[in-house]
């Protein structure tokens, strides 16, 4: 079989390395458009479910990832100068150029054909392929080709956000909230190396505006930002790598393949980056494609209806907590009136997911201190 895959992210990297491991006599392609060991952004993060999954599926790669991360088992919160620590919230990050050199390699060793600064132009290049793996992110050329027949949905959040890194390494994931002159602001921000972390800002349109983000050169909206979390990086710079102000896309597909083309990772579907799935959900598009393909190796109409099938209730559920997640942070200026406990406790069962009975659990510092005090508030 002939595979040709757009988009040397993620998805696109770890399929190719994971079908071509097991299927070696298949002739696997991968064409991305941009250069050998350039990528945006900064670090990746996984929860400990995560990893534990892709363990569970394929432990040589989920071992070799583990090697180059960084982990913590605590969550950090900031609001109103105070500190919260969110005990037994345990989750791992690694470099995002980390991540793809270390699938590339696989993929190349593999004997996957990588090209690199090559960009297709149109679907009729691909002709003569047997299968067409879209892997190629939130503009596929494939789904935007073929939008009506995938059922393609896409709308943006209002908020805005931008993501940069910094030199300043920070012990946990950590929340940090703050209120000036502008408005509202929180950070998102974690180690993904021993001397680099991820740093998301993000904001309301409303206070975008008045800090005046939609007049400012990246330069100077980068220094803003800086300047707004002086006390958070304690001195460290803030580092930019394509790191625009943006709104973040929904998008959706109701339908997951067409003809002999089939969606993956943020071609597909996206999660909002607060519940930290986005890179998950890709590696787990690849795990399910692979299944589904090797149980039909000879009809690729029910492969992918199998993929669609099986895989479909897990990610809607992952997307509609991503929702619940994006939903609290567009209003995290009204929450930002709790008190510091009651914002850690708001923002930790944000999407659903954990209530308090399970928090007991995972958590028992924390509500040992957050329900102390509201015995307390109450007495």
């Amino acid at each position: 079989m002939r595979i040709a895959v757009l988009g040397g992210g993620p998805a696109g990297l770890y399929f190719s390395a994971l079908w071509k491991t097991r299927h070696p006599r298949d002739h696997v392609t991968v064409f991305e458009q941009n250069p050998k060991g350039s990528t945006f952004g900064f670090g990746v993060v996984f929860s400990d479910r995560a990893m534990d999954f892709l363990r569970n599926y394929d432990a040589p790669t989920a071992d070799l990832i583990t090697r180059q991360m960084e982990t913590w088992s605590d969550m950090t919160l900031v609001h109103r100068g105070e500190r919260v620590i969110i005990d037994g919230i345990g989750f791992s990050a690694i470099g995002r150029l980390a991540l793809l050199t270390l699938l590339g390699r696989l993929a190349e060793e593999a004997g996957a054909e990588l090209r690199f600064s090559e960009q297709v132009q149109s679907v009729a290049a691909l002709r003569g392929y047997d299968l067409i793996v879209a892997a190629d992110g939130v503009n596929s050329l494939i789904r935007r080709s073929f939008e009506g027949d995938f059922g393609t949905s896409l709308s943006y959040l209002d908020e805005k956000f931008a993501w940069f890194g910094t030199t300043r390494p920070f012990n946990t994931l950590t929340q940090t909230f703050i209120k000036n002159q502008f408005g509202t602001f929180n950070a998102h921000h974690y180690r993904y190396a021993p001397d680099m972390s991820t740093f998301i800002v993000e904001c309301d349109r409303d206070t975008w505006l008045k800090a005046e983000f939609d007049r400012l050169d990246d330069d100077c909206s980068r220094a803003r930002c800086e300047e707004i979390f002086s006390e958070t990086l304690d001195g460290h710079p803030l580092i930019a790598n394509k790191s625009q102000w943006r709104n973040f896309p929904w998008l959706w597909n109701e339908r997951w393949s067409h003809r002999n083309m089939v969606l993956l990772g943020d071609a597909l579907h996206t999660a909002h980056y607060s519940i930290g799935s986005g890179t998950r959900l890709a590696l787990e598009d690849v795990l399910a494609l692979v299944s589904a393909l090797e149980a039909n190796p000879d009809d690729l109409g029910a492969a992918f209806a199998g993929y669609e099938n099986s895989h479909r209730p897990a990610v809607e559920k992952l997307v509609k907590a991503a929702k619940k997640s994006a939903a609290w942070y567009a209003d995290f200026p009204s929450h930002m009136r709790l008190a510091p406990l009651d914002l850690a406790f708001s923002y930790i069962t944000r999407s659903g997911r954990v209530d308090p009975e399970r928090l007991r659990t995972m958590s028992p510092g924390f509500m040992a201190g957050y329900e102390s005090r509201t015995q307390t508030a109450n007495a």
